[in-house]
């Protein structure tokens, strides 16, 4: 039998569960975000507080007490066991020029607040325009080029604060 996630509950519990004991559980959804379970014959109401889908953390209460619960399923624990940091890829600060272009457009400015995937740059290199999306939610710190720069490889665009 194979474990499918790793629950941790308040930073310390930690629980195997596969489909098997998964599929034991009786949920019922009796409102949003609320729930009535039976597991081993006992009931409980469970209610999710708040939910963070990307970094898989959730605030559960159940039977009136609330748990900070994290989720982690098979290519989280690989990924965690290889020594790397899922949510180290939201911590960026700053963007860099992937190659040698010339900034044709800038679509923020400085201290304004951008959320992820928001258009921030675009770069015209070999032909190509590049544009930059914002990789995390955030304020722009600085803005190391204008429109009309050329810039090498490496050289600094945009830093967050």
């Amino acid at each position: 039998m194979t474990t499918d996630y790793k629950v941790k509950v308040n930073g310390s519990l930690e629980f195997n569960l596969d489909k098997d004991s998964l599929s034991q559980l009786d949920a019922v959804s009796v409102e949003a975000n609320k729930f009535h379970i039976l597991r081993q014959n006992l009931p409980h109401k469970a209610e999710i507080l708040q939910a963070n889908f990307n970094q898989k953390k959730y605030s559960v209460k159940v039977n009136n007490n609330t748990y900070s619960v994290v989720i982690s399923n098979a290519l989280d624990q690989r990924i965690q066991a290889m020594g790397f940091d899922i949510s180290a890829t939201k911590h960026i600060n700053a963007i860099k020029a992937p190659m040698p272009g010339l900034i044709i457009e800038i679509g923020v400015v400085v201290g304004q607040t951008v959320k992820e995937n928001d258009n921030l740059i675009i770069l015209s290199a070999m032909k190509m325009e590049n544009s930059f999306l914002s990789p995390r939610d955030g304020v722009i710190k600085s803005i190391a080029v204008a429109v009309g720069d050329a810039v090498e490889k490496n050289q600094l665009l945009i830093e967050f604060e």
